[in-house]
């Protein structure tokens, strides 16, 4: 009886390891995101090449998870509710390491933004960048307290990150228009400004996972989304329009 206790011990331990490990690495890929956007407003260099190597701890993390998964799978053979919570800490671990992905690539664009004159459009990014770094904060503390109400609320926060990355896009493509020299550090922020919505999309598939951790059923309401870009269309110039088209 005494093994059997030992045994079952253990393998809550095990369980409370992944889940550590998944609150940990949640917590680095936040603070990754948080010093990219920080690099681009300071236009520090040195900051966001540290962001991009700290991108190494992230993967680490997640390369333990993947060992903690395999051992609890092999040796322990859960079932139900544990069986969930290993393959959603899976799930969960490679959403964080592609955020943190995103943030090394923000930081390297911060690089290159660097090398080109300051322009007007950057205040949008860190108000998205603090929108989706409590949207980590908030799904991480959802995760810990297997709190489904908490994880519902970030998984409809996301419609707000959309549509804010709509009217920045918007914006930055008026700004090129208005000034081609600005084109190629405009581009940059778009795709920094994607990669943040993108994070946001991440919190939303982790809130999904979380709620079928623990409910065992995935969400039944339609999935709140507002990125319109795909389809936005704007009348350009009649030099801009042109430009490429002739032989």
């Amino acid at each position: 009886m005494s093994g059997t206790g030992h045994i079952v011990r253990s393998f809550d331990e095990d369980l409370q390891e992944m889940r550590n490990t998944i609150i940990e690495m949640g917590g680095l890929a936040e603070s990754q995101l948080e010093a990219a956007v920080r690099a681009l407003m300071d236009r520090n260099t040195d900051l966001a090449q540290a962001t991009i190597e700290a991108d190494v701890a992230v993967d680490e993390l997640e390369q333990k998870i993947d060992s903690l998964a395999i051992k609890l799978l092999a040796l322990r053979n859960p079932v139900a509710d544990d069986l969930r919570l290993v393959i959603s800490a899976l799930k969960i671990a490679s959403l964080l390491e592609r955020v943190a992905d995103y943030s090394a690539n923000i930081a390297k664009r911060v690089i290159a933004l660097n090398l080109a004159p300051a322009i007007r459009p950057v205040s949008a990014i860190p108000r998205m960048g603090e929108m989706v770094r409590h949207m980590i904060d908030d799904i991480l503390t959802a995760y810990a307290q297997e709190d489904v109400d908490l994880a519902y609320d970030v998984w409809r926060r996301d419609r707000d990150v959309d549509q804010l990355y709509n009217s920045m896009f918007r914006e930055l493509l008026t700004y090129m228009m208005e000034d081609p020299r600005s084109i190629t550090s405009c581009t940059h922020l778009i795709f920094m400004a994607k990669n943040i919505e993108r994070v946001g999309d991440h919190m939303t598939n982790i809130a999904e996972i979380i709620v079928y951790q623990i409910t065992g059923q995935a969400p039944k309401e339609k999935r709140p989304k507002g990125d319109k870009t795909s389809i936005t269309m704007i009348d350009l110039p009649e030099d801009l329009a042109t430009r490429g088209t002739e032989n």
